[in-house]
């Protein structure tokens, strides 16, 4: 089968799975998120559809075979996360950037210990990189690991960590002597319960997507625990967040689509001052430019997961999906909402979810400013 005819089949029926699936779980998402709880789907329902998704066949699609996945490339998943990205009900594929790092970097041991449940669905791993002084700067990282005999013991603080309270184990990220910016840095894996490994709070964050502040006090782990080479760990750190950027970037082309629909299917049916909104020159300008600037973001994500499905250094071009995109689903929510007027100031559609989650996106993985920074950094160093 081409692969274009391939990518084509499999997006229609991931869009046939948000729809008929994901889009009727709205309400009670929203309904969740207007309580104060967490919009977390029920064990019910989240059973059910990761048992559908598992027959239609698209639960582990970009998963390496050897763990049971069909090793999609990135220009066939960009399709998939934009047909994600268009509903607010947070049911996740069992999948994560984290699997992609520890296959780049893992051991035959560790591959054994960890990945198998990822295959069953059943393991969750965090990864901790970001530190309260480091913030959106990696290579500034200053946990420290030092090696005591055949252990290596961690002292340091992270912060901003997804799924770290409930999390299996963490990829943790710690600088290794005494090297500068990215010198040194080395992967770790530290399995939950392990002593020193501290889980010290938890951060209440806009949309409902909380992070954890953790602490790692003369945290001993073997030193078999080492992921990659010591230090080494920058690179498929790097990998990792770029894997993640791409996805970011197609899940907020998908919001800014939802975006426009409701957008346009409102200005058609709402009358004002006898004249439907459509015909309204302000509204028309949102549309052409929220329009124009998707099709532009989607050939830009085509491009960029072409190259890196070539092996081509992708991250110029992918910081600059990682700006794009997130500032593009933030403004088309927020025209959607303007259009629908007092409706769509109400917690009582999607667009309340879609524009916090659009909100986030500009900070997580990077914050634009930073991203800018160093896109801007790579396009000079041309002319230099």
């Amino acid at each position: 089968m081409a692969l274009d005819e391939q990518a084509r089949m499999i997006r229609e029926t991931v869009a046939r799975f948000v729809q008929r699936e994901l889009m009727p779980l709205e309400q009670e998402v929203l309904q969740r998120m207007t309580r104060g709880t967490e919009p977390v789907l029920p064990s019910e329902h989240q059973a059910r559809l990761g048992a559908l998704a598992s027959e239609l066949g698209i639960d582990l699609l970009d998963a390496p075979a050897e763990v049971g996945g069909l090793d999609m490339p990135a220009s066939i998943m960009v399709g998939v996360f934009e047909e994600f990205g268009k509903t607010c009900v947070p049911f996740l594929l069992p999948r994560q950037p984290n699997l992609f790092m520890s296959l780049l970097a893992g051991s035959d041991e560790q591959k054994a210990k960890y990945l198998a449940g990822y295959q069953a669905g059943t393991l969750q791993g965090a990864i901790a990189i970001s530190e309260p002084v480091a913030g959106g700067d990696p290579a500034g990282m200053m946990t420290r690991a030092e090696l005591d005999g055949n252990e290596w013991v961690i002292n340091g603080r992270k912060i901003w960590i997804s799924y770290a309270g409930h999390a299996d184990f963490a990829i943790v990220m710690a600088r290794v002597g005494e090297g500068q910016r990215e010198e040194g840095i080395t992967a770790f894996l530290v399995d939950k319960g392990t002593p020193g490994f501290i889980v010290e709070r938890e951060i209440p964050m806009i949309g409902h997507q909380n992070t954890f502040g953790v602490v790692f006090d003369n945290c001993r782990i073997p030193a078999s625990a080492v992921l990659g080479p010591v230090g080494g760990g920058y690179a498929p750190m790097q990998r990792r967040l770029v894997i993640r950027r791409l996805e970011i970037g197609s899940t907020n082309v998908g919001r800014a689509q939802r975006a426009l629909d409701m957008m346009c299917e409102h200005a058609l049916q709402r009358t004002t001052f006898g004249t439907r909104l459509s015909d309204r020159q302000a509204i028309q300008w949102w549309i052409a430019d929220i329009g124009t600037r998707i099709h532009a973001a989607r050939l830009m994500i085509a491009d960029a997961a072409a190259r890196y499905d070539r092996g081509e250094d992708a991250r110029t071009e992918i910081g600059m999906i990682k700006v794009y995109a997130p500032e593009l689903a933030y403004e088309a929510v927020d025209h959607a909402m303007q259009t629908l007027g007092a409706l769509g100031m109400t917690k009582e559609t999607a667009l309340f979810a879609m524009w916090q989650n659009a909100r986030l996106a500009r900070i997580y993985e990077g914050p634009s400013e930073v991203h800018r920074q160093a896109v801007a950094r790579r396009i000079l160093k041309r002319y230099s």
